[in-house]
């Protein structure tokens, strides 16, 4: 042990530079927001680098979710290819008395607020590229559910140190004003509760700025939808409308269909048929890394 210990202080002190193990981090601060921390988990491969970065962003219905369970089979296959990964928790939003306006505004301040959050982080990540032994130029955004919706939304509105390279967006909503009319998980009475009020109006201008689809323009970076067929939350068909608009702005966007595949990652563990997007999903950043 002694002369191993010898060997690598020789190594050092001749300036050569020591192997880089794989290092894992958990609960890292990576900003603050009225007072909340932002807390994010990494993983970073074996070797000098620098590697490419995926910042991972739950799903949950913007009210839950976790950046470990939720999230958890794209963890490996990232790992696998020598991406780093950065799984990131953001400010969830409070749905509570949906009739009072002045908690609406404060819902939709909070919705807002959680897209900032997956901002910061491309910021933190960013800035802190040696640390990590990432590429600062080689960030991309990975969601799922209401996380894909906000991956998106800073993705084609980024921030100042915001920028992205590529985003992969699973079962993403796309559309949320389409979403909110027409999805089953939501009682017609209260739609019908809130129809004719000032919160329709206030919550349909808001979603109607909040959704992806609204938001396209050219120069984006390069799309990956990935959607269960059989999803009864969020319908196949708003991948494949939002893919065929981010194309007709001159962008590239892919759609990759998980035949049979319901709302959520965890179920299409189940299937080794539904599984094969991690592949897809590996080589389709390969090649625009």
């Amino acid at each position: 042990m002694r002369a191993m210990v010898r060997f690598l202080a020789l190594l050092i002190m001749a300036g050569f530079p020591l192997p880089a193990s794989a290092a894992s981090h958990a609960g890292v601060e990576y900003g603050r927001a009225g007072g909340y921390s932002l807390r994010m988990d990494a993983y970073v491969p074996d070797g000098p680098g620098p590697f490419p970065a995926a910042i991972i962003v739950h799903g949950g219905g913007w009210v839950g979710g976790d950046r470990k369970r939720s999230v958890d089979p794209l963890f490996q296959p990232l790992a696998d290819a020598k991406v780093a990964w950065f799984s990131i928790s953001y400010r969830l939003a409070n749905f509570a008395n949906h009739k009072s306006t002045p908690t609406a505004a404060a819902t939709m301040a909070m919705l807002g607020g959680a897209v900032d959050d997956v901002r910061k982080s491309v910021a933190y990540v960013r800035g802190h590229a040696a640390e990590y032994r990432v590429n600062p130029d080689q960030i991309v955004l990975i969601g799922e559910s209401a996380g894909a919706q906000l991956a998106s939304m800073a993705a084609l509105k980024p921030g100042p140190e915001g920028t992205v390279k590529a985003v992969v967006a699973f079962y993403l909503p796309s559309d949320l004003v389409t979403l909110v009319n027409t999805m089953p998980l939501i009682p017609d009475s209260v739609r019908q509760a809130v129809k004719g009020t000032l919160f329709e109006d206030l919550l349909n201008g808001y979603l109607r700025e909040m959704s992806p689809t609204n938001a396209i323009h050219p120069g984006e970076p390069p799309f990956l939808l990935i959607h269960g067929t059989a999803d009864q939350v969020v319908p196949f068909q708003q991948s494949v409308d939002l893919c065929n608009k981010i194309r007709k702005a001159g962008s590239e966007c892919e759609v990759y269909p998980v035949e049979g595949g319901r709302h959520g990652l965890l179920y299409w563990e189940s299937s080794k048929d539904q599984t094969a997007y991690k592949s897809e999903m590996v080589l389709w950043l390969k090649n625009h890394l």
